[in-house]
């Protein structure tokens, strides 16, 4: 049960990522956050799992985080319920739609994986963590298993999801709650210019860039981004 030092936090994962992604930080702030992980395997548009999370948000009004595709479903939330959002974070996302090579690169994805899921894992994992860190059991390994949990019919369902997404940049200056936009320096798939991006279109914003980290930065360097998410839930007490 959440006591009222502890602000309600809606947590939402990426591309077949589970609540594994962010079990660290829901464990470590456990004493400030009553922390929830959203499910988004449950629509195959933006809109519609925007629309679920919220019919399945943990308050009338909580804290709300995003890594990559969870940070292009948080932004929607945004425009759906903007009132019900306290403090919002974005992480390892854009803001931008997908370029027409992107899109071309996410249908071969989606071709592979009818043929061979495995493969398709063995393609995104380099691009998700960082290069020191394929090898490692507590990030590159989460991320396998993760990704096989979530299986093939969810990733397809949720490509179809990112392929439709609009171009949200033209709504970042509607954000009017405080806002924490974080990315790791390297993150080759949601580069550092595209965090900049995203910070300078909400007013106010705070830019958070971590070292040594890829796409996946709460598995990757865990006790930054729990720190940083930290002084972020802080700054709604003041």
């Amino acid at each position: 049960m959440t006591t009222p030092s502890r602000l309600p936090l809606l947590l939402l994962p990426g591309l077949i990522n589970d609540a594994r992604l962010w079990l660290s930080q829901v464990s470590q702030l456990s004493d400030i956050a009553d922390a929830k992980v959203g499910d988004l395997t449950v629509a195959d548009s933006i809109p519609d799992l925007a629309a679920a999370v919220l019919a399945q948000a943990p308050a009338e009004r909580f804290a709300l985080a995003g890594l990559s595709m969870g940070g292009y479903v948080a932004m929607e939330i945004m425009r759906q319920a903007p009132e019900r959002v306290i403090v919002l974070a974005l992480l390892d996302t854009s803001a931008r739609a997908d370029t027409p090579e992107a899109m071309e690169g996410r249908r071969k994805l989606m071709e592979l994986a009818e043929m061979d899921f495995p493969a398709v894992i063995a393609t995104l994992l380099p691009k998700m963590v960082h290069p020191s860190q394929v090898d490692d059991a507590a990030v590159g390994g989460v991320f396998k298993a993760m990704a096989f949990s979530v299986g093939k019919r969810a990733f397809l369902s949720q490509q179809r999801a990112i392929l439709g997404r609009i171009d949200s940049r033209p709504s970042l200056a509607k954000i009017a709650c405080p806002s924490l936009v974080l990315c790791g320096r390297e993150d080759v798939l949601t580069p550092v210019a595209v965090h900049e991006e995203i910070a300078a279109g909400i007013a106010g914003s705070r830019l958070v860039v971590i070292e040594e980290c890829g796409h996946l930065s709460t598995l990757g360097q865990p006790r930054q981004v729990t720190l940083a998410l930290r002084q972020w839930l802080l700054s709604t007490r003041h």
